[in-house]
């Protein structure tokens, strides 16, 4: 197993991206009524995804925030769903919870290390 700094540092900002969702939901869901806003969504994995595929440094990618331009809007031009904000919800802590249980097995194995190893 490869516990380089590196890696921890992945899934540190794996967990910062589905830190970013959650406030990019949660703001959404505030506008759930404001005529003509429209619905924001956070792209991290799969631009991570896109980055090993080509092998390039998968470091340099970074979590960004993007308009949905493609949901429908109601007359008033909101585009917001209750429905899928709260399915994005319940995804990104999902993700959230794999990523943080990962990490913790990461630095588990690290301590057992250090500490059985005297």
């Amino acid at each position: 197993m490869d516990v380089t700094p590196a890696r921890n540092d992945l899934l540190l900002r794996l967990l910062a991206a589905t830190e970013l969702r959650s406030r990019v939901v949660s703001g959404n869901l505030a506008n759930l009524n404001t005529p003509g806003y429209k619905r924001q969504e956070v792209r991290f994995e799969d631009l991570l995804r896109t980055a090993l595929r080509r092998g390039t440094d998968p470091g340099q990618v970074e979590a960004r925030i993007e308009l949905d331009l493609e949901s429908p809007a109601r007359p008033d031009g909101n585009n917001v769903s209750l429905e899928l904000e709260m399915n994005s919800l319940r995804e990104n802590r999902l993700l959230y919870e794999t990523y943080a249980a990962i990490l913790e097995g990461r630095m588990n194995l690290q301590r057992i290390a250090v500490t059985e190893g005297r």
